[in-house]
């Protein structure tokens, strides 16, 4: 008798609602995957705006050329895929008020429909935020040559379009115990830097003060605890050093050749008179010059070291107290300290750096490797602090001029995107190496293009890749022979899934390794290859709740524009149809 009402029930529900969770009687039932509506074409016309982050409240200015649109162009605001307003475009530059909700990304398309079709003609991200480091895109500046200004403003420029919210400063700075050189009340007008290149306090103004034109923030670079041969004539103590023995008798130092004008001899972070020192120097930087914060850096794990009087340095536990010391001395400035192959970042974590940065070393080749370090850091710091992740594309390549291999640098991109972090990689030029001045390699015209797709795409879905939720597994098999879908860990000759719960949504991160040819992330000698397109892959996700919505969204795709697709629930099976995957698709199920 229970189970004839249990039946009755569910044809009744069957009957009354338009998508059930519970048609028919056999819960391993898969429906044919409904066809999607028609594809948006793509345009891809360039659209700037003059900032690279806004307040809540500000009124952002966009630009582009318009003439190429058709009579009656609109542009629509979306948060996530939800459209929140529009307006029609007919002139070259407009504006638009950004909402009063704090930390959240948007999406501006330019578009047009005609016979049904719709163009999308240009989308740019917009991350409305009163506080850069919640959501930190980094990049940096490395050269400081005299300058025009016009060329600074380019720098910028391109930055901007990238939405670069932060700048590191690479060595800009003279002695790294004493950076800003002054004599009386003035600063010098030029100095040498560790590498022997004459820097100019003007250049370094210019590239500050065009930077805040667009909103980003200027953080000066030096390590938080190296000294310059003879630097006790600077008024550094010999006590305060780190050695390597118990008796004092041996400095360390790390060791640098010609060109470099000095080593590097090493100080102990923990110390208060070394850390008093460095205070007073830090402001005395931001006394001449409007920087907005101190990066810190160190050389990575130098084993047993010993303090003066003997006793061991522990230098991994000595980077917290150097970082809050700083923050008292600097109270309104940002910090943050480099993690070198992870060393020392337990205490960084729960310091009061402003958000983690993590350089990339061995043995962490992997590109599982690079999701675990962004999920160790949001695990260290309780998931109140986003991660930087400086990772060195095409390494080996560097030793001679060339170009960078896109795909090695769009599938890393899409596996630190997809697992909430950021890359350090753009500047005046891309990064190959850790001396940041190194432009060995080149980016050819598809990289360019690509990682504008790829950071609006950070920025307009920043809630969902970068604001807390769940990593988790989700059940999503293949029903056609078109991919082969593996959950995560990536694998090669799969396209490696895995998801995220953020409040009543579920995303799926699917990032395409059909067709790789390594899984080192870093890909030394350029021989990763572009993924395999693929079309109309018929998908099924098993989900016991109701499915209210699904709707994707790629880089690679209709500049990262979201759509939504039609889909079918029967059961606890909800089938639906990819429409392209080339490297990385985000698809976002709402219940």
């Amino acid at each position: 008798m229970k189970r004839f009402q249990l039946s009755l029930i569910c044809i009744l529900l069957s009957i009354s609602m338009f998508t059930s969770s519970c048609k028919g009687t056999t819960p391993d039932v898969t429906p044919d995957a409904p066809a999607n509506t028609a594809t948006p074409t793509f345009s891809n016309l360039s659209i700037l705006t003059n900032k690279a982050v806004y307040k809540p409240g500000d009124d952002i200015t966009f630009s582009m050329d318009i003439s190429t649109l058709p009579t009656g162009a609109k542009v629509r605001y979306k948060y996530l895929n939800t459209v929140i307003s529009e307006a029609t475009v007919s002139t070259s530059s407009w504006k638009w008020t950004t909402p009063s909700d704090d930390f959240r990304g948007y999406t501006a398309e330019v578009y047009a429909t005609a016979n049904n079709i719709e163009t999308i003609y240009a989308v740019t991200g917009i991350d409305v935020s009163s506080v850069w480091t919640k959501f930190p895109r980094y990049g940096f500046i490395s050269k400081y040559p005299i300058l025009a200004q016009t060329t600074v403003d380019s720098v910028i420029s391109n930055l901007n379009r990238l939405h670069i919210n932060g700048l590191q400063f690479y060595d800009w700075q003279n002695k790294h115990h004493k950076p800003l050189p002054v004599v009386g009340s003035t600063p010098l007008t030029s100095w040498k830097d560790i590498g022997g290149r004459d820097n100019y306090f003007a250049t370094i103004q210019q590239y500050i003060s065009s930077a805040h034109g667009r909103g980003m923030k200027a953080m000066f670079y030096d390590l938080v605890y190296g000294a310059w041969e003879n630097a006790e004539a600077d008024g550094v103590d010999v006590k305060w050093y780190i050695y390597n023995d118990i008796t004092h008798t041996n400095r360390d130092f790390f060791a640098l050749s010609s060109p470099f004008l000095s080593n590097l001899y090493l100080l102990d972070p923990a110390n208060t008179g070394w850390q008093n020192y460095m205070a007073a120097e830090v402001n005395n930087v931001y006394k001449y010059l409007a920087f907005d914060g101190y990066h810190m850096d160190q050389v990575g794990d130098r084993g047993t070291r010993f303090r003066y009087d003997g006793t061991n340095a522990y230098l991994a536990n000595a980077f917290k107290p150097y970082i809050d010391a700083i923050k008292v001395a600097a109270p309104t400035k940002f910090n943050v300290l480099n993690a070198v192959a992870q060393y020392g970042q337990s205490g960084i974590a729960t310091s009061t750096s402003d958000f983690l940065y993590t350089e990339v070393w061995s043995p962490s080749e992997s590109y599982n490797d690079l999701a675990n370090i962004i999920k160790q850091n949001n695990t260290l710091c309780n998931n109140t602090k986003n991660t930087v992740v400086a990772a060195y594309m095409n390494y080996d390549m560097a030793s001679t001029l060339g170009y960078f291999n896109t795909p090695s640098v769009l599938t890393t991109d899409a596996v630190i995107f997809a697992f909430g972090g950021s890359h350090i990689e753009m500047g005046e030029h891309m990064l190959c190496r850790e001396y940041f001045p190194n432009s060995s390699l080149t980016m050819k015209d598809d990289l360019k293009k690509a990682l504008i797709n790829y950071y609006d795409f950070s920025v307009a879905y920043e809630n969902l890749l970068r604001d807390g939720g769940t990593f988790n597994t989700v059940s999503l098999g293949s029903i056609d022979s078109k991919i082969a879908i593996s959950n995560w860990p990536a694998s090669l000759g799969k396209v490696a899934i895995f998801g995220k719960k953020v409040d009543t949504r579920q995303v799926i991160h699917l990032i395409n390794f059909s067709n790789a040819t390594t899984q080192k992330w870093r890909d030394n000698t350029g021989i990763q290859v572009m993924p395999a397109l693929v079309k109309d892959a018929k998908v099924v996700l098993t989900s016991d709740a109701n499915v209210k919505k699904i709707w994707i969204a790629s880089p690679d795709v209709n500049g990262g524009a979201s759509r939504s697709l039609n889909f079918t629930q029967l059961a606890n099976k909800v089938s639906f149809i990819i429409p392209e995957l080339r490297y990385w698709d985000m698809v976002v199920v709402e219940y």
